[in-house]
């Protein structure tokens, strides 16, 4: 028996496929909010998402469409949140897969679509952006039932129904040719195509698949209840993961409504909802009958494949920017974070430096931004992978890396990506461009993307994923140049970076305040370079057209965050601060680096 009353459905594909955009439409069109309300990416709420225009948390709506409750949940589609993606889709019971009408399917589509096939949800096809100038809509229709093939979907999943959409002019269809006025044939391919939820009679059970975080009531777990009737006046057990069973009491219970929750007294089964009341709720954990309880299959959580080390920030310039400067204040913050992100890991490292794992450089450099711009001052280490032991080999994080560049940059880009462990496993051709993938370590990942954006004129799409842990690849060269180290504290000088000019690329503006230590500038060779660069002109009374030379300085090359982590060395540091990113030697003073040197 089913629940015909609701919907479950997530909304999966790659990347800047849309997903977003479209659950906009349907806030939209479902009229949940007024239109002076209403804003672009209504479910990025964090500034970052809006900003870098993706999703890092996945998030739930409800909409009512002709009598039938839909839970909407929109999920990302970058690969270092895949592991959030895996856990939402336990919560549906269908997918809308979004596919780009010029792109087709992506890796990360792949790798979704074999998650949903897997829990046997029902899919529903989308090629979206229908409206594109370079739109292949049947060919893209073509290289989804080939991709659902491939992953050896059944009969039934085979038999997906196919809409045409632009999610961002807000309309779909069946067929080209209809009429383009709304997304309600959406609306009516999940109502009739999605199953609703199975109602399974019997004591009570529900498990969380995801974690909000509140300062006033702790954890919140959200999920879905799978048997019975959550009520909150029926006693419940908590089942956790290791299997030891407590009682607890719920406090609150919501459902979700529009974009916002709504207290109830209980909730049917089949039904999305959050909980609050258990200090210790984690992923997987089940609510169960205090009488029977009984424990729902467990879920899988992923494993950091990468970590970072957080320390205090230790320059000259420390606690002139931030309002947390200390290791008590990083301790208690990185541990809030794992309340909410289960992908995280933080371990004490002694001193003030704490481990701190994840899935990836996005996945880690997202929460340095969000801590900076709460008014932290830290600095970070060099990226790290996490290696593994196996009949005492030594084995290391592979991914797979698709690569999508014009005919022209193809070698020079099969190329970099061989000289960072990368095999290449296939390649296609999509009218001038070239789709090729590699297998490659998660090492050789590591400041890649920059680089392949310059080989190939800023033209190439990449993407990657992790598959599986392998043997150790051997070492990888990293950054052939060394730097330019500051040898005085103060401003720069332009007198003085002009006529340094020729050594090197310069990270820093004249007038830019430094200290003894910090890195100015990308050398030429590929040796470490001190460097005065708060030499002025020595001003004589001689004045001759040979001696005064006109300056003229490049502007300076600025790093975003990610790029920062990605271009370290091992013995160099990012200073992150409310107002400055800066790169630093780990030890400021050129007598100490030559002690450790020779250490």
């Amino acid at each position: 028996m089913r629940n015909e009353n609701i919907r479950n459905v997530a909304i999966i594909a790659h990347v800047d496929h849309g997903k977003t955009t479209l659950v906009d439409q349907i806030i939209k069109q479902a009229h949940i909010l007024r239109d002076s309300e209403f804003q672009e990416c209504m479910l990025d709420s964090n500034d970052l998402e809006r900003e870098r225009g993706i999703t890092i948390l996945s998030k739930n709506i409800s909409v009512v469409y002709n009598g039938v409750k839909i839970n909407v949940i929109d999920t990302p589609g970058h690969s270092d949140f895949g592991g959030q993606v895996e856990r939402v889709l336990n919560l549906a019971d269908g997918v809308l897969l979004l596919v780009d009408s010029a792109e087709g399917p992506m890796p990360q589509t792949r790798f979704v679509l074999d998650k949903a096939l897997e829990l046997n949800l029902k899919p529903v096809v989308i090629v979206n952006k229908a409206d594109k100038p370079d739109a292949r809509c049947d060919e893209v229709h073509d290289m989804v039932f080939d991709l659902f093939c491939e992953l050896e979907a059944n009969d039934d999943q085979l038999d997906f129904p196919m809409l045409y959409a632009s999610g961002r002019d807000g309309w779909a269809v069946k067929d080209l040719d209809d009429p383009r006025d709304s997304i309600k044939p959406i609306m009516d391919a999940i109502v009739e195509h999605i199953p609703g939820p199975p109602v399974h009679e019997g004591a009570v059970q529900m498990q969380a698949t995801t974690l909000d975080y509140n300062d006033y009531v702790g954890r919140i777990g959200i999920g879905r209840v799978y048997r019975g009737t959550l009520d909150l006046k029926t006693p419940v057990s908590i089942v956790k993961r290791d299997g030891t069973v407590r009682p607890v009491q719920l406090k609150e219970i919501h459902t979700f409504e529009g974009l916002g929750r709504v207290k109830k007294e209980s909730i049917e089964c089949g039904d999305l909802c959050a909980i609050s009341g258990i200090v210790d709720i984690d992923i997987g954990d089940t609510i169960a009958d205090r009488e029977h309880p009984e424990a729902l299959p467990l879920i899988a959580l992923d494993e950091p494949t990468l970590s970072m080390t957080f320390r205090v920030n230790d320059s000259p310039f420390f606690g002139k920017d931030g309002k947390y400067v200390t290791s008590r204040h990083i301790r208690e913050r990185l541990l809030k974070e794992c309340e909410r992100d289960v992908a995280l890991r933080v371990e004490e490292a002694g001193g003030d430096s704490f481990i701190v794992s994840g899935r990836g450089v996005l996945h880690l450099s997202i929460l340095i931004e969000n801590m900076r711009r709460e008014g932290f001052e830290l600095t970070v280490a060099q990226p790290q992978v996490i290696y593994h032991e196996k009949h005492g080999k030594k084995e290391e994080p592979i991914e797979i890396l698709t690569v999508d560049v014009p005919d022209e940059f193809a070698g020079k880009a099969i190329e970099l990506i061989g000289t960072r462990r990368g095999e290449m496993v296939r390649m296609d051709q999509h009218g001038v461009r070239k789709n090729i993938v590699f297998h490659i370590p998660t090492r050789g990942l590591i400041g890649i993307r920059s680089k392949l954006m310059t080989a190939s004129a800023g033209e190439a799409v990449v993407s990657h994923r992790f598959v599986h842990y392998g043997p150790f690849a051997g070492e990888i060269e990293t950054r052939n140049n060394g730097v330019l180290v500051s040898m005085g504290n103060g401003a720069a000088v332009a007198y003085a970076i002009d006529a340094l000019q020729q050594r090197g690329v310069f990270f820093i503006d004249p007038g830019e305040e430094c200290y003894e230590g910090m890195i100015v500038a990308e050398h030429c060779l590929d040796k470490d370079l001190p460097v005065n660069v708060q030499k002025a002109k020595q001003l004589t009374n001689v004045r001759a057209s040979g001696t005064d030379r006109a300056m003229k300085i490049a502007p300076a090359q600025k790093q975003s965050l990610e790029e920062a982590l990605e271009y370290i060395a091992s013995d160099e540091l990012v200073e992150v601060t409310p107002n400055h990113i800066r790169l630093r030697k780990r030890w400021l003073t050129e007598n100490e680096r030559k002690r450790m040197a020779k250490k």
